[in-house]
């Protein structure tokens, strides 16, 4: 069983930054594609960004350029770079990766407030 726990979330400013990070229980990363989702207030859990086994990196539309997603394996930690942050980037923030199993692990989450 693998435990992931997100911190690093709070309330932070419009055009703030934010790091998030993502601590697995035991070494995984080196393996698996990890990815960072957000579910806003309301709305359906969504796809943020994706870092692959060999680092490669993808982000859905509304953060590129602004967030950077990237992975230290030998701390088992994935991460999330917030810049430029907007009202709208509020939302329960969630790692996840998906075993060879088919099982998807998800950690708890962590809130990001976007308020002045």
């Amino acid at each position: 069983q693998v435990q992931l726990v997100e911190s690093g979330g709070g309330l932070v400013q419009p055009g703030g930054s934010q790091r998030l990070s993502c601590a697995a229980s035991r070494s995984i990363f080196s393996s698996y594609t990890m990815n960072w989702y957000r579910q806003p207030p309301g709305k359906q859990r969504e796809l943020v960004a994706t870092v692959t086994s060999g680092g490669n990196t993808h982000y859905t539309d509304s953060v590129k350029g602004r967030f950077t997603i990237s992975r230290d394996n030998a701390k088992n930690t994935v991460y999330l770079q917030m810049n430029s942050l907007k009202p709208e980037d509020t939302a329960v923030y969630y790692c996840n990766f998906r075993a060879p199993s088919g099982y998807t692990y998800w950690g708890q989450g962590t809130q990001v407030t976007v308020s002045s």
